[in-house]
């Protein structure tokens, strides 16, 4: 019995962790968060979050990991690069989810070192199918990831003046047939 009880105590203090640091995220840039102040937010003393932490970044890395994943197994059945477009879909979905964190971790410009390992983790477990040569896939990864990212920050810089399903839209023209594309009716 006490087993259970450590267990549903390990879950309600690793849910506090991660909610405080959610909201701090969300608040400030990265390198701003302390352990001290993230301590005091989820109501556990220092020894606690290192019982279940090694640092800030194994925290991180931990949400990171899970968003990731999250976005691999909402696109696993789709096959890249052919279907691009569904993939842009999700992407876009999959960070209205995620609501503020979402736009904080793919937008600030101080993680950026957060969302390139997110794209790489992405690109690492979902284009292994793509036969290509190395050189030639590493190039079209790069250009869809980042031309996808650098759509999406300007739609949240610009306030998301774009309805949703519009910028999907334009995004996927872009991406799946470059400018051309965009230009056809």
């Amino acid at each position: 019995m006490a087993t259970g009880q450590e267990d549903l105590r390990v879950q309600r203090t690793k849910e506090a962790i991660r909610h405080a640091f959610t909201e701090m995220i969300c608040e400030m840039d990265f390198e701003k968060i302390s352990i001290k102040e993230l301590t005091e937010r989820a109501r556990i003393n220092r020894k606690t979050f290192y019982l279940h932490y090694d640092s800030l970044d194994d925290l991180l890395r931990e949400l990171q990991n899970e968003m990731v994943q999250s976005f691999i197994q909402r696109t696993a059945h789709l096959k890249r690069p052919m279907d691009m477009d569904k993939v842009t879909r999700e992407f876009f979905l999959t960070n209205e989810e995620l609501g503020k964190l979402g736009e904080r971790l793919v937008c600030s410009g101080n993680y950026h070192y957060i969302n390139r390992r997110m794209v790489n983790s992405v690109m690492d477990h979902t284009w292994d199918e793509y036969d290509e040569n190395p050189y030639v896939k590493s190039i079209v990864m790069t250009y869809i990831a980042q031309s996808t990212l650098a759509v999406y920050k300007q739609w949240i810089a610009d306030g998301k003046k774009i309805p949703l399903e519009e910028i999907i839209e334009i995004t996927t023209k872009l991406v799946c047939r470059g400018i051309d594309g965009f230009s056809e009716k």
